[in-house]
């Protein structure tokens, strides 16, 4: 063990990567249901990891961590956060204020009833609202006080084991509300629920948990029987909206393709649609046969960011009922809004920045890009020159302080890079032909930055850890379960009584509030489709960027209050 301990202290980069392994595996381990995640599990292995000596990081290494994770969490948040500054969408910005007035509130109950120090209140709020960054913003904050060093330092590593203990609370709390509770006090079936908002938002009984076994897009060719005579256009008016005729063959040799071409029989005939459609077109046109060398076209899929200009938020359907003839041949896969895939339903609003996966020919793909806006280039996955800079401005911004009074308020590395981020990724959603950031690339980057944090802050707390949880007991569990519980119920209340929301949406809601992954996957499993991701994502905008921002106020606040 003395081996062990030397080792690790002389070498904590071995200690770093040993942490992070055990720790996304201790994610992993699931109690009914339930799972820590990568992150907090981590946090959990190097708290007890760092009991065994005196094993610390790098400041430096520390800081870069939480400045990559923290302006990529901007940059991702950016476009979605600027597109739901909308009349539509503001309402749900009433449930992150609930989020923000609770905890705090809370917090200063806490700092009262138990004399917490102000580390310990800074954790257990980060931890009882499941705000990681909050960690990160807090422990920059604590630096800046007018305190000797080693209080400054004892101070920062309670922020870190406080927040494991209430993390835990409020992630099992969140859970079992949002997927198990609420509904009971709700008085519904969720399942039922969501199938019947699903039906009501333009999908089938069928596409509300169905998950399709074969590609969505396919082509499929036919030769002319029935439809002998028939023009294309009245040819395609009968296959209907999911499909397109992309080519016609007579004799062996393409002919040019018009909407008055009259088909006769024995040509064949090019079908391209989403699958469920294309099936039936034999009996429009006639007898399915193998594709022919002379039709064959490949499939072009393209991911889009929507940028156009003048574009305001729509729904699918409005989208599909006033282009219909300009998107034909043109098939929507996926909707992406930052991190979180959203359903493709007519009732489905599509925002400025989000990304969507387009399938079709690629003479009409090409056609459709101007009026949608930029395909990213799948060869291009990190413009560096972009983020570098970016991030950069993020630390500038956080050097920045204004007093008051005695209190030295100022944004730090993570406000900083928030704000950076957020706004290199707006720019990026009006100008995308630079700051190319693949959501692939920026999720390791994201996840890697914040473990490597989070792990930084365990190891150094775990030498006062158990000190800390002798001090206040049960208190801290007993509180980070009220930092969780309360705002969920006032959010049911406002969001199922006064808004009168349908189920799905408002257990989106309390799920996006404190920007819960677990809590909303949950949700959607007892569901059993991806209606609650609707709000979710809405919610989760406005909540992922004023939550970290909590971090140097309830520093301050409880600094103030004698803490």
């Amino acid at each position: 063990m003395d081996w062990i301990t030397s080792t690790l202290e002389s070498t904590p980069e071995i200690a770093l990567f040993a942490c992070l392994a055990l720790g996304f595996a201790v994610g992993k381990v699931k109690v009914w249901k339930i799972s820590l995640g990568g992150v907090a599990g981590t946090l959990v292995v190097a708290i007890f990891v760092g009991m065994l000596g005196t094993i610390q990081l790098n400041d430096q290494v520390k800081n870069i961590a939480f400045a990559l994770f923290i302006f990529t969490l901007g940059y991702i948040s950016g476009p979605t956060f600027f597109a739901s500054l909308n009349r539509k969408s503001l309402k749900f910005a009433t449930f992150t204020g609930i989020e923000v007035v609770s905890v705090l509130a809370i917090t200063a109950a806490a700092i009262l009833i138990m004399n917490l120090d102000v580390g310990t209140a800074a954790g257990l709020l980060a931890g009882g609202a499941t705000e990681s960054a909050a960690v990160g913003t807090a422990t920059d904050a604590i630096g800046r006080l007018d305190l000797p060093a080693d209080q400054i330092e004892t101070l920062q590593n309670n922020v870190g084991t406080a927040y494991s203990i209430s993390y835990i609370c409020g992630l099992i709390t969140i859970v079992l509300l949002s997927s198990q509770f609420f509904p009971l006090i709700m008085r519904i079936n969720l399942r039922d629920e969501a199938t019947k908002l699903w039906e009501k938002l333009g999908g089938s009984r069928d596409e509300a948990s169905a998950t399709p076994a074969a590609p969505a897009v396919v082509g499929r060719e036919y030769r002319v029987d029935a439809a002998a005579g028939s023009t294309v256009a009245e040819v395609q008016s009968s296959l209907g909206d999911g499909t397109a005729i992309e080519e016609v063959s007579r004799q062996g040799s393409l002919v040019d393709l018009a909407q008055d071409l009259r088909l006769a029989a024995g040509d064949l005939v090019l079908v391209v649609g989403r699958r469920e459609a294309v099936v039936g077109a034999r009996d429009v046109i006639g007898p399915e046969v193998s594709l022919d060398s002379s039709l064959a076209m490949d499939l072009d899929v393209a991911e889009v960011v929507v940028t156009a200009k003048g574009y305001k938020a729509t729904t699918l359907g409005e989208i599909r009922s006033e282009f219909a003839e300009e998107r034909r041949g043109v098939f929507l896969q996926k909707i992406q809004r930052g991190d979180h895939e959203l359903p493709v339903s007519p009732e489905t609003v599509i925002q400025h920045g989000d990304t969507l996966r387009l399938a079709g020919s690629k003479t009409d793909i090409k056609r459709v890009m101007p009026m949608i806006g930029f395909r990213l280039d799948p060869k291009v996955t990190i413009d560096m020159v972009y983020i570098a800079v970016g991030v950069v401005l993020g630390f500038l911004i956080g050097m920045l302080v204004w007093t008051v009074g005695t209190i030295p308020l100022t944004l730090g590395t993570g406000g900083g890079c928030l704000l950076s981020g957020l706004l290199f990724g707006w720019i990026r959603s009006k100008r995308p032909t630079f700051g190319q950031y693949d959501s692939g690339a920026a999720d390791v980057v994201k996840t890697l930055g914040l473990s490597v944090f989070i792990c930084a802050v365990g190891l150094s707390s775990g030498p006062q850890a158990v000190e800390l949880v002798e001090e206040f007991g049960v208190g801290l569990p007993i509180a980070g379960v009220a930092m969780t519980a309360i705002p969920a119920f006032v959010s049911l209340f406002v969001a199922w009584k006064l808004m009168k929301l349908p189920a799905p949406l408002v257990l989106g809601s309390v799920t996006g509030q404190q920007c819960s992954t677990p809590g909303v996957t949950a949700v959607q499993q007892a569901a059993g489709n991806a209606t609650p991701l609707m709000a979710y994502t809405i919610v989760y905008a406005f909540s992922n960027v004023v939550l970290p921002l909590l971090g140097p106020i309830v520093v301050a606040m409880a600094h103030s209050m004698g803490a």
